[in-house]
């Protein structure tokens, strides 16, 4: 079974948290799907309060990977503080999921009618924010005249309905596979003999999503990393996979400004 350590809902006044770090290193750190909160005049979707514990409604453990991370490497991170039962930040404007109706199961009264207004208000409130800070942050790297790897951090459930997942870890991609690669092999040389999923669970090329419209649309390096959950759900194993991907991607980076 799951064993996740409970992640406080917060209503923050802003729906995104921005890590500083030196951007001159070259690594940005994204987290779509860290938070489950919803704010206050949202009245939780009319989803029940033990949905929120769910995968349905954020990655759990990846915001803290991602923190302690970017605390490790001394590099920027953007995490979002809503959760994607809002609106999915990591689809594009026009994908049919970017607000979920239905998810794994559990109906969204909140989403159920709402309309391309309602939508459009979304947009503006949750996901445009998202977006500026990603564009920020790679602004900020090319100002010190770095053009930034972008890894989006993520995690995924042991089961897919009742089919074990294998894999502790998958690296996703798209057309630009060069740091995914390097990425995937140094997972596999790990001591730990860890199984490690090359595009999967899911396969990597979302039209739209934060990968396409931050780093492909850019020409930046870029990796979609996928934890499984119930090896991030407490701070121990969060402690770990944050002190493996600073291994990896640390030699990677420009030394500190």
């Amino acid at each position: 079974m799951l064993s996740v350590e409970p992640e406080i809902r917060t209503r923050p006044e802003h729906p995104v948290e921005r890590i500083e770090g030196d951007p001159s290193r070259g690594l940005l750190l994204i987290c779509e799907h860290a938070s489950n909160a919803v704010p206050e005049d949202l009245e939780r979707l009319g989803v029940p309060e033990r949905e929120f514990s769910r995968h349905i409604a954020y990655d759990i453990g990846a915001a803290e990977v991602t923190r302690r991370l970017a605390a490790r490497l001394n590099v920027p991170a953007v995490l979002t503080q809503f959760s994607r039962l809002i609106i999915d930040p990591n689809r594009g404007k026009r994908d049919p999921t970017l607000v979920m109706r239905l998810s794994d199961g559990a109906i969204v009264p909140g989403n159920a009618r709402i309309d391309a207004a309602g939508i459009a208000e979304r947009i503006r409130r949750f996901y445009v924010p998202f977006d500026r800070a990603v564009d920020a942050a790679v602004a900020d790297a090319e100002a010190a005249n770095v053009r930034p790897m972008i890894v989006t951090m993520h995690s995924f459930t042991p089961f897919w309905r009742t089919i074990a997942r294998p894999w502790q870890v998958g690296v996703l991609y798209d057309r630009d596979a060069g740091l995914s690669r390097l990425i995937i092999e140094a997972l596999k040389a790990d001591p730990a003999g860890l199984c490690v999923g090359d595009n999967q669970p899911y396969g990597g090329g979302l039209p739209g999503d934060t990968i396409d419209r931050h780093a492909t649309a850019r020409g930046l390096p870029n990796a979609l990393i996928e934890i499984r959950q119930d090896l991030i759900g407490g701070p121990e194993g969060q402690e770990e996979w944050a002190q493996r991907f600073a291994r990896i991607l640390g030699p990677m980076l420009h030394p500190p400004a």
